[in-house]
């Protein structure tokens, strides 16, 4: 009788492991042909991309119904650090709206594989993040993009909803975040 409940058993386990493994490859297949909502563990193993300044010009130029939120932040500015939790809440809040934000960071190449990837994933905004070299960026990029910033200090938000935009330079506090972001919503 025992023999005969470990062989059960034994074959038990053997096929759950093989119809489990089965499971992980159609899942593997069926995400890659269709887009969903990044789960926690994607969103924090996500390592930036990097955009040339022509790219990001084309992304601010968005003319559409979609309000787009963008900070330039670097992971080294203090106040870039403390405005991020409002924009992490604001994203929480409008989830589902058709709202999207980005943080173009300007850290130097040599601190994207670590301050910044640390900063995605910690904060979990990896496919958020946008990584700039800013050795590339000159007055052209400035002055064809933005009407207030010329790129001497950040953090520096960007609204854009169709014809409409917003530049804000410096710390923004959350009040200051949601009265803007609302005065695009209404």
């Amino acid at each position: 009788m025992k023999k005969i409940i470990l062989s059960m058993l034994l074959l038990t386990a053997l096929y759950s492991c093989k119809k489990e493994g089965q499971k992980t490859e159609n899942t593997a297949s069926a995400d890659s042909l269709s887009v969903t909502q990044p789960t926690d563990a994607e969103e924090s193993a996500y390592v930036p991309k990097e955009l040339s300044p022509e790219n990001v010009s084309q992304y601010l130029a968005k003319n559409n119904d979609t309000l787009y939120v963008t900070n330039f932040f670097a992971t080294w500015c203090g106040p870039c650090m403390r405005e991020i939790p409002s924009f992490k809440s604001k994203m929480e809040e409008l989830k589902g709206k058709p709202v999207k934000f980005t943080f173009i960071n300007l850290d130097d190449k040599a601190d994207w594989a670590d301050a910044v990837k640390n900063f995605a994933t910690e904060n979990k905004l990896g496919k958020s993040v946008i990584l700039l070299d800013g050795q590339k960026l000159d007055q052209n990029f400035f002055a064809s993009n933005f009407k207030q910033w010329d790129g001497g200090s950040i953090p520096f938000t960007f609204m854009r909803k169709g014809d409409k935009t917003d530049e804000y330079l410096g710390m923004m506090t959350e009040d200051v975040l949601n009265s803007k972001i609302d005065s695009f919503l209404k």
